[in-house]
């Protein structure tokens, strides 16, 4: 099986706290002296209290077009991505000469050559490395990279493969929309990016106990398009998001997990740790209820969510990072599953063994 030899995790360099960020969107997004109650409701129902930005919040407005926000994308991604990178590297006791597959996801900010093409010589990689660019999957591709790097390893189990999500949410934030979506989205969503080692059977690291990879299942729901995305407009990225995305895990998660638990001899009360997008509070409590799980279950992702927000495809594997922390791994030899969801709208779900 594969084994997840290491994740680190990064953050954009500016941290504000929520309040800081909801009088930004204010300024940019209400007519001034216009009613802002919704939005304040809006941004502390959130339960989110810190979040990280790749620009100073007053850069923001300076935004003027899409190519001034994609070039901003592309400066940080590659700072953020490198320093996920090279960390991840370390904590596996590897080089980025050591890498095979470099997988690399983002949904918001696009790069030709991609942001993956661009850090191989700066990292020092091969320039036979393996080169796999991932755009679209949003929030999911966390897990669903995890579970790529596993089938890519099933192939090639004398290889090292890694993973990087880079994600600068802020710099999707419309201007002049005060379309409840919109607000939301300026509410939950912050900057960060992640990377994950995996090592093949066949390779072993001198570091890295992560845990293994035993399967990985995913799962598309028919006519849900419209629920969570973007619409590509003259002014950037615009979020679609449906208010029934929770209803729809709440109708279709329990089955899918148990299905998949059950292929493995499993049932959720074997699993001991759930690592879980953490989405905003309405997805996470529709996950507590679809699964029926314990108070505590997904602590590790509401208390993420409290201090970075959502981070797009990064979060999961932020989560896992905490979850792989001293002090809260779980026992030996059991089974872990770890979820997110995404546009499509679809869920990933990746069974480990700790």
């Amino acid at each position: 099986m594969t084994r997840i030899a290491a994740v680190h995790g990064v953050l954009a360099p500016h941290r504000h706290a929520q309040q800081e960020i909801t009088d930004m969107v204010a300024g940019q997004c209400l007519d001034a002296g216009g009613d802002r109650r919704a939005l304040d409701r809006l941004h502390r129902g959130t339960r989110v209290r810190w979040r990280h930005t790749a620009l100073p919040l007053d850069r923001y407005g300076e935004l003027k077009d899409f190519g001034a926000v994609n070039d901003a994308f592309l400066t940080h991604a590659l700072e953020l991505g490198a320093e996920a990178v090279s960390g991840a590297l370390d904590a596996a006791g590897l080089s980025a000469r050591d890498v095979d597959l470099l997988l690399f996801t983002s949904v918001t900010g696009i790069a030709v050559p991609s942001v993956d093409a661009r850090l191989v010589g700066r990292l020092g990689m091969r320039p036979d490395v393996r080169r796999l660019p991932l755009f679209g999957l949003g929030c999911v591709a966390g897990a669903a990279g995890v579970a790529r790097l596993h089938d890519y390893l099933q192939g090639w189990p004398e290889h090292i493969a890694v993973l990087l999500s880079v994600e600068l949410c802020s710099l999707t934030f419309q201007r002049d929309d005060a379309s409840p979506a919109n607000l939301i989205a300026t509410a939950l969503f912050g900057d960060g990016a992640a990377a994950a080692v995996a090592c093949g059977t066949r390779r072993h690291t001198a570091a890295g106990a992560g845990p293994t990879v035993v399967a990985s299942r995913s799962r598309l729901y028919p006519d849900t398009e419209r629920l969570l995305g973007w619409d590509v407009t003259a002014s950037g990225f615009r979020v679609v998001l449906d208010p029934a995305l929770p209803e729809v895990v709440r109708k279709n998660l329990g089955d899918d997990v148990d299905a998949f638990l059950s292929d493995h001899g499993l049932t959720r009360k074997d699993v001991t740790a759930w690592v879980s997008h953490p989405g905003g509070p309405k997805v996470l409590d529709a996950v507590a209820e679809a699964l029926d799980l314990p108070d505590d279950a997904l602590d590790v992702s509401r208390r993420s969510l409290a201090e970075v927000g959502n981070l797009s495809s990064a979060s999961v594997l932020h989560v896992l990072r905490d979850t792989l922390a001293e002090g809260g791994r779980p026992p030996a030899g059991t089974p872990g599953l770890l979820l997110a969801m995404g546009p499509g709208f679809c869920t990933e779900l990746v069974l480990l063994r700790w």
